[in-house]
C-alpha cells in the first residue's frame, strides 16, 4: 500500500511554531540546519552592503534570511533566501505586511553550506528564475566563487578579483567579490 504524503500550504506553514528554519517545496516541508560561521558571515556582508545601497537610493527593500517568499501555489513553494531584494514597484504591489511575500524576490542570494547538495541549490535557482527572479546569486565559499544567474542561459562565474554588478536588477550597485570572503 502506498503512503500518501499530506501537503502543507503556505498559510499552514506560517502558523506552525518551530524552532527550526524551514522552506516549503511543492507542499513539503524541508527543514534547514542553522548556518555555520562562514555562511552567516558571507550572507551578512552581502545583505549589509546591498541593504545600505537599496535604502540610500530608495530602490525598494532588502530582506534577511528569515523572510519567506511564496513563489508557487497549489502546491505551495515558499523559499527563504539568505538575503533578498524586492524593487519598490514590486513592494507597492504586495498587499499587507503579514505573511510571506507574495511572489519572487527580484534578487535572491543563496550561500552554499557544507550540508547543501549542489543539485538542490541548482533546483532552487531554477525555481527562482521560473518565478520571475531577475538575479540569483550563489556563493560557493570553498571555491571562493560567486555564480550569477540572470536567466537559465545567462550564467556568470565570478572569482575573488571580480566585481558583482547589480545590472538592471539593482542599478548602480556593485560588490567586490573579495569582500565576501576576506
Amino acid at each position: 500500500m502506498a503512503t500518501q504524503i499530506r501537503l502543507v500550504t503556505a498559510d499552514e506553514l506560517l502558523q506552525m511554531q518551530s524552532d527550526v528554519r524551514c522552506e516549503l517545496i511543492e507542499g513539503e516541508i524541508q527543514e534547514m540546519s542553522p548556518s555555520g560561521r562562514t555562511h552567516g558571515r558571507i550572507a551578512s556582508r552581502f545583505h549589509s552592503r546591498l541593504g545600505r545601497f537599496v535604502h540610500e537610493n530608495g530602490l525598494g527593500e532588502a530582506y534577511v534570511a528569515d523572510t519567506g517568499f511564496r513563489i508557487e501555489t497549489d502546491p505551495d513553494t515558499v523559499l527563504a533566501p539568505d538575503a533578498a531584494f524586492v524593487t519598490a514597484e514590486h513592494e507597492a504591489q504586495a498587499i499587507g505586511d503579514e505573511g510571506f511575500f507574495p511572489g519572487a524576490p527580484d534578487l535572491a542570494l543563496e550561500v552554499i553550506s557544507p550540508s547543501d547538495r549542489y543539485s538542490e541549490v541548482a533546483a532552487k535557482v531554477q525555481k527562482y528564475l521560473r518565478a520571475g527572479t531577475g538575479m540569483v546569486v550563489v556563493v560557493d565559499p570553498p571555491k571562493r566563487t560567486v555564480i550569477v544567474h540572470r536567466s537559465h542561459a545567462d550564467v556568470l562565474i565570478l572569482k575573488e578579483d571580480d566585481v558583482l554588478d547589480g545590472g538592471d536588477v539593482v542599478p548602480g550597485w556593485t560588490l567586490p567579490v573579495r569582500e565576501l570572503f576576506d
